[in-house]
């Protein structure tokens, strides 16, 4: 089969195409044959060696699949050969023609979904998915901050979180990117290139402060929503594309009386299959470096 190989860890210009052996699938794994793959920030990190997971290389990149379920392998009952299905695998291998995948990390494709679709839903909007059901107990009525609300996840978190019935502001760099997570149903904005962060979000607060922050971004945005959380919020902690981790001063934890929440969506998964499964049916997880 044809594969997008990563044979030393740099930039995304240096993969190649190589011809490599048709995966088998083992006890309990799907071979899938791909029809669409999903492309993710994490997916840039993982080639260049900034993700927190190195595979050996040579390897062939991509975590998000659609396809048709071509073989079986032992022990697999949920699937017949033809379904269509969508993937979030920790496995890596999804920017090639075939990959067998743990039939327990795969769901049937909806009628109503495209494989194009299916593809590209997994990563983003599982993570945010998986960060506000989940992690950051959103609730209808609340204050949502979203950062980087223009990004991929930015953008599903705005939709999820309005969809659950909060207020959801959208902290942008540009206006550009305000209005179009307004577009996506954020009823407020933040330009944080020329406002203060903390003061606006207690601006648009009355003074209280958020109750749920969903941070990808990290760095001096992390340090502001810190400093702008309501009592018993959740500052969930998603990435850092500013590419700055951020250190916290645990005494507003103290003060403030909020909690700090990781949001691993790749991992969760492995951990509480379970728990995350049905998470997995509709949206999956993606994850963010560590360093």
């Amino acid at each position: 089969m044809k594969a997008l190989v990563c044979e030393a860890y740099g930039p995304v210009e240096n993969l190649v195409y190589r011809d490599l052996p048709d995966p088998v699938p083992g006890a309990g794994e799907i071979l899938v044959a791909v029809r669409a793959i999903g492309v993710n920030f994490p997916d840039g990190l993982l080639v260049e060696g900034k993700y927190q997971a190195r595979p050996a290389c040579p390897f062939a990149p991509g975590s998000e699949v659609s396809g048709d379920v071509i073989a079986l392998g032992a022990g697999v009952n949920d699937f017949q050969v033809g379904d269509r299905v969508l993937s979030l695998t920790t496995r890596f291998g999804a920017y090639a023609e075939k990959i067998a995948l743990p039939a327990a990390a795969a769901s049937k494709l909806p009628p109503f979904m495209n494989y194009d679709q299916g593809a590209a839903l997994l990563g983003a909007t599982g993570t945010a998915h998986h960060a506000l059901r989940q992690r950051g107990r959103l609730q209808a009525g609340e204050t949502l901050v979203v950062l980087g609300a223009a990004g991929g996840t930015g953008c599903a978190a705005v939709q999820i979180g309005k969809a659950i019935g909060a207020r959801v502001i959208a902290v942008c760099s540009s206006d550009e990117k305000i209005a179009f997570a307004k577009a996506q149903g954020a009823d407020a904005g933040i330009n944080y290139s020329r406002e203060d962060l903390n003061q606006a979000i207690k601006r648009l607060t009355d003074g209280r402060g958020a109750d749920v922050v969903y941070d990808a971004v990290g760095g001096d945005a992390f340090d502001a929503c810190s400093r702008a959380m309501a009592w018993d919020g959740r500052l969930l902690i998603v990435g850092f594309a500013s590419g700055r981790i951020p250190t916290l001063p645990v005494n507003l934890t103290l003060v403030k009386g909020y909690s700090v929440i990781g949001v691993s969506g790749a991992l969760s998964p492995r951990r509480n299959p379970r728990r995350t499964r049905p998470t997995c049916a509709s949206c999956s997880a993606g994850s963010r470096p560590a360093r």
